[in-house]
């Protein structure tokens, strides 16, 4: 039997249960995901690097083992989702990743306005930014390993020059590099965020703020009773166990 909105796990399971003024954002297999996806990108990026600069290229050296490096850790990239589809949760976020809403536009206008307050950007478990980021990012992932394969197997698809794929994956290696860095920042930027993904636990009032149309309407309603945040809204409330990804 699944739990309700805003409980930390089905009925029965023997859980990790939330301290007063937490509620659980991210579960294992969100983070899990999350972080060898994270890593497996950093290598790909740091070998590409050591392959396409010259400077770097002579300091590290061993090419052969990089370029090898480079190619697995490419093919590799899909598996942490694939494996991750097992989870409920995580499908469960997939299909909240994938669905935008009313208020995901109003976030939209309010970045273009330079509106910066919660009020101003209404936000479900993922804002609009997030929901962008995600899509793009798995289209770019597939497209260079789409481009990866075409340079390592030249006879793949003999009428695709191997000077047009270079020239695709190259750019979207730079592209992937500087959306990938502001995505750091933005998470340097929110310690909150961060701590929801290392530990899937954040604070009620930080949800509340930032995510008011995903926290469960009655803890948004004793987050705004301390004085710290808006009331929420019971609509995108989390259906299974409350995880998610940053």
């Amino acid at each position: 039997m699944r739990s309700t909105a805003g409980s930390t796990g089905r009925t029965g399971a023997t859980e990790r249960p939330e301290q007063s003024g937490q509620v659980r954002r991210f579960g294992p297999a969100q983070r899990m995901v999350h972080r060898a996806t994270g890593w497996l990108m950093l290598l790909c990026l740091a070998t590409a690097a050591c392959l396409y600069l010259g400077p770097l290229a002579e300091l590290v050296g061993r090419r052969h083992l990089v370029a090898t490096v480079h190619e697995w850790s490419g093919i590799c990239l899909p598996v942490p989702f694939l494996l991750g589809l097992l989870s409920l949760d995580f499908r469960a976020d997939l299909r909240r990743l994938n669905r935008f809403a009313i208020y995901d536009r109003q976030w939209l206008r309010a970045v273009r306005r330079r509106r910066k307050s919660p009020q101003a950007r209404p936000a479900g478990k993922f804002n609009a930014g997030q929901k962008i980021y995600a899509g793009w990012i798995a289209g770019a992932v597939l497209v260079m390993m789409f481009t990866g394969l075409l340079m390592w197997f030249i006879g793949l698809l003999p009428f695709v020059s191997r000077t047009s794929a270079i020239f695709v994956h190259d750019c979207l290696a730079w592209s992937i590099t500087v959306v990938l860095i502001g995505h750091m920042r933005k998470a340097y930027q929110d310690p909150e965020a961060r701590r929801g993904m290392r530990t899937g636990y954040v604070s009620s009032a930080w949800a509340a703020r930032h995510h008011s149309r995903w926290l469960p309407a009655d803890r948004a309603d004793a987050a705004a009773a301390d004085g710290r945040c808006g009331a929420g809204h019971p609509h995108d409330a989390p259906t299974s166990r409350g995880s998610g990804m940053l």
